[in-house]
């Protein structure tokens, strides 16, 4: 059930307990039951942070049709306390993760950038900015991002701006994260701030929407990203609502699934809900695969080619001598036995 439209703008954060907690109204609609409506449809998820997900979650979403996904840098659950953990992290996403991923025949990409909650940090935030741009320019790297606002403070704003400088310089898309609270007024100083630095808005992915903000961003010229997560962000039924008023175009939907709750399947679900309620398969396949495509593209890095053939991953492949499919697993398991073998 949709919530409230007086409550849309509070969006807690994951740490606040202020959320609804309204059931659903379709609680009859089962995945197993609905997935035949997406057979063979590709998915492409724009923000989604595996290195907070299991093999488990990979396997599920190659069967369910996620072909390439996008990770952004973001903040792991606790500060990170020095450089060296600022450069570990970076360093996995452009390698582990990228590793990991292409086991399952998923392309992996990353957008790079210092989160605004540890911007608040002055000290560790100018070390992180002087590494930033050594990172920057790693293949597999779409664009400069998560960034902007979480508390807005003035060092968040500090920092946004010092990303968007960066992102010009190495030509770059830029994700943005909206903030939780007060997320309209955010949503749009983030926007102002973006254009002051004479940035083109269709280089401008703008995260975590709503109903109150999307008008806004696409009247402005920005992409907007909408994040199916429970209770904090999106549920889908709203998204279906938002593609029925708005259409298709500058719009992409993403799972930003991470270590709370959330579904590593929220875009197969989305889709799947959306063809079951009449959406035509043109709009479901650009705001779930076409449009990320087209807005991170623009970093050069993007060639379909590498996730539309389908591929089969070498269970022998190794990455620092370490190997994901062990002693010649194949990256899909059937998980209805009883029996482990």
């Amino acid at each position: 059930m949709c919530q409230n439209p007086n409550e849309l703008s509070k969006n807690p954060s994951h740490f606040e307990s202020s959320y609804t907690t309204e059931e659903p109204t379709h609680r009859d609609l089962l995945w197993e039951e609905y997935q035949n409506l997406i057979e063979g449809m590709r998915f492409f998820d724009p923000h989604i942070h595996m290195v907070s997900r299991t093999t488990d979650d990979y396997q599920m979403m190659a069967k369910a049709g996620i072909v390439a996904i996008i990770e952004p840098a973001f903040w792991v659950g606790q500060p990170r306390t020095g450089l060296a953990s600022f450069k570990d992290y970076y360093s996995s996403l452009v390698g582990w993760e990228r590793f990991r991923s292409s086991q399952f025949g998923i392309k992996h990409y990353c957008t790079m950038g210092l989160n605004s909650r540890e911007a608040n940090n002055e000290r560790l935030a100018e070390e992180v900015m002087e590494i930033l741009p050594l990172f920057a320019y790693k293949e597999g790297v779409v664009g400069i991002g998560e960034i902007g606002f979480d508390d807005q403070t003035v060092l968040e704003e500090k920092y946004y701006r010092l990303q968007l400088e960066l992102a010009k310089k190495a030509k770059l898309p830029v994700q943005i994260h909206t903030p939780h609270r007060d997320k309209k007024r955010g949503t749009e100083r983030s926007m102002s701030i973006a254009l002051e630095h004479g940035l083109d808005p269709s280089w401008v992915v703008v995260d975590h929407n709503n109903e109150e903000t999307v008008k806004s961003v696409l009247d402005q010229g920005f992409w907007a990203a909408f994040t199916i997560y429970p209770f904090t962000k999106m549920g889908n039924e709203r998204m279906v609502a938002v593609v029925e008023k708005y259409g298709s175009e500058r719009i992409m939907i993403n799972s930003s699934a991470d270590w709370g709750i959330s579904d590593p399947l929220a875009i197969p679900k989305t889709a799947a809900l959306m063809k079951q309620r009449g959406i035509p398969s043109e709009v479901i396949r650009m705001v779930t695969y076409q449009n990320a495509i087209d807005a991170f593209s623009k970093s050069g890095q993007i060639d379909v080619a590498d996730f539309e053939i389908e591929f089969q991953p070498d269970p022998n492949a190794k990455f620092h001598g370490n190997s994901i499919l062990r002693g010649g697993q194949q990256p899909a398991i059937s998980k209805n036995s009883l029996l482990i073998q």
